[in-house]
């Protein structure tokens, strides 16, 4: 199976539709994001442009103004601090209908369980280490029997970028059993090795893009001259990231073999 992923992206307008075509072209299973769907603020005015103008062929039940929608749903996104500014994150959990409280969720597809979190600080049941919401992500964690356990969020647990890394995010995830932890926030790519487990920053969706501040520990791969999306490929030999720019150039490739 093969998905999509884009950060930072949700802003109507010549860099996100070139996006939004190049994901089309890569015929994927479903897309999933590492947040800021809909800027500047979150606002239900703007949702349906920044959002399902782009993506509506993949999310399921859809009722905006851009087409039928689809007949299941394939579009899994996770908060971003812009999605929060509107109070309560209303407008994006009317629009989206997604599993659990879908401010955090996980489901399965393919070789791959996914796991959605909600890193920003607003989140009613927490983001430290000792939170409500660690707590459910280490259960589901250590009982999945998938191959590949994918976690995403929002800030990014470890960034050369302009934020640079947030401490709350730095959870055991690797001890708990993902496979590799996506993020946005910083409008760059990035991908880090930290502890054996592959970071990976991709918020160049359609937003202003960012300039680095110095590598980090653990930085392999940085990328913040086009706007672009990830394409993932799993089977259950192997996973395969990549960063693809919005004129098909592919800047990063990074393999997982599954264990004998």
């Amino acid at each position: 199976m093969r998905f999509a992923v884009i950060g930072d992206f949700g802003l109507d307008g010549q860099a996100l539709a070139d996006v939004a075509s190049l994901i089309d072209s890569w015929q994927v299973d479903l897309v999933i994001t590492t947040g800021d769907n809909n800027y500047p603020d979150g606002a239900s005015e703007s949702i349906d442009a920044n959002i399902g103008k782009y993506f509506q062929a993949y999310i399921s039940p859809y009722t905006g103004d851009y087409g039928p929608g689809a007949d299941q749903n394939r579009f899994f996104p996770t908060l971003g601090n812009h999605d929060w500014n509107t109070p309560g994150a209303q407008p994006y959990l009317e629009y989206f209908s997604l599993p659990g409280n879908e401010r955090y969720y996980d489901f399965t597809w393919g070789f791959v369980h996914f796991f959605a979190l909600d890193s920003d600080s607003r989140e009613p049941d927490g983001v430290g280490q000792s939170s409500v919401q660690a707590a459910w992500l280490q259960e589901r964690l250590e009982s999945s029997t998938a191959i590949w356990k994918i976690v995403y969020m929002h800030h990014p647990p470890y960034s050369s970028g302009t934020h640079g890394s947030v401490d709350w995010a730095r959870w055991p995830y690797r001890e708990w059993g993902a496979s590799a932890v996506l993020s946005g926030h910083d409008h760059v790519y990035e991908r880090l090795l930290v502890d054996d487990l592959p970071y990976f920053v991709n918020g160049i969706g359609g937003g202003a893009i960012y300039t680095f501040n110095e590598p980090i520990p653990g930085s392999q791969v940085r990328f913040n001259q086009d706007h672009g999306a990830m394409l993932v490929e799993a089977s259950r030999q192997q996973i395969s990231f990549q960063f693809i720019t919005r004129t098909d150039q592919v800047v990063d490739t990074y393999t997982i073999e599954s264990s004998p």
